[in-house]
């Protein structure tokens, strides 16, 4: 009898507490976990790969939400889709942008949300299609652009180096080496004849700054002689003036005197020629002239 009351005492705790347990999970489902969410869409072309479902999702350091999906799109087979399940009233706006990111450098993947300027309007949902946030390369995908890039550019100037060094260039290298080194000797032998110029050239330096200070000073005396000038001028302009008009009244008179004696000359030549008689003998007597006997005007 005892037995069967402690059995009917436990079968009655156990469907009382079965009951309770089911009333908690019905509140805990339909009050508890009454958190609302909004979906949003992110498109990568680069590897997701550390990422998966349920993975983080954070605004700036902040736990915001989960990977709730993720596929290859449909529309471009380059890119990644993944379905962002984020929690209801975190400020999506116009200019956030969706990053690849892990824990560490070797630890699991998540979503990183960047940007979003207080001024920026919220991203918000047209009509039935689910809003999409756009995706920049994480860092290690710009690391390794950046390798590809350089990478690319090595093979290049490897290449150009290859051809710069081929056989006829190095042949040419030579040649040119070769001649430097004569040219060098040539100019060692030279150097003798060029320290003979430099000498030269100081000396004649000194001597052409020394023709200058002549100079200088010469233009100093020339100076002086010129404000000398300049200020006896006037009295000498007089005085010379006055001797050059005497000796031209000199010279019209000895030009004067210089007529007459050529007419006479002139006339004494024409009495000898008429009567050459006359310069041993004088056989014919000349002609009366004004106030003498015989002078006739005609």
């Amino acid at each position: 009898m005892e037995s069967r009351i402690n059995y009917t005492i436990v079968g009655l705790f156990v469907v009382l507490l079965s009951a309770g347990l089911i009333t908690f999970a019905y509140w805990l489902g339909k009050h508890g976990g009454k958190q609302e969410y909004d979906q949003y869409l992110v498109y990568m072309s680069e590897s997701v790969a550390g990422l998966s479902t349920d993975a983080s999702v954070k605004y700036r350091g902040v736990d915001v939400g989960i990977v709730d999906h993720m596929d290859i799109n449909p529309q471009n087979s380059e890119e990644v889709e993944l379905l962002l399940r984020i929690k209801h009233g975190t400020p999506i706006k116009v200019d956030t942008r969706a990053k690849l990111k892990s824990f560490g450098i070797t630890g699991l993947a998540f979503i990183e949300l960047t940007g979003g300027g207080k001024d920026a309007p919220l991203l918000k949902k047209t009509g039935d299609a689910i809003p999409v946030i756009p995706a920049i390369p994480s860092t290690f995908a710009q690391i390794d652009e950046t390798l590809k890039g350089l990478a690319e550019k090595s093979t290049v100037a490897l290449e150009k180096f290859d051809q710069l060094l081929n056989e006829e260039n190095l042949n040419n290298i030579a040649v040119i080496l070769s001649e430097t080194k004569m040219l060098a000797k040539g100019i060692r032998g030279q150097m003798q004849g060029l320290h003979d110029i430099v000498d030269n050239g100081i000396v004649m330096e000194l001597r052409v700054t020394e023709a200058f200070t002549q100079v200088e000073a010469a233009s100093v005396s020339v100076k002086k002689m010129a404000d000398s000038l300049e200020e006896n001028y006037a009295d000498v302009g007089q005085n010379m003036s006055r001797d050059v008009r005497q000796s031209l009244d000199s010279l019209n008179q000895l030009l004067y005197d210089l007529d007459i004696l050529a007419g006479e000359l002139q006339e004494t030549l024409q009495a000898i020629k008429a009567s050459p008689g006359d310069l041993l003998f004088k056989r014919s007597r000349p002609k009366p002239g004004p106030g003498e006997e015989g002078y006739n005007e005609k």
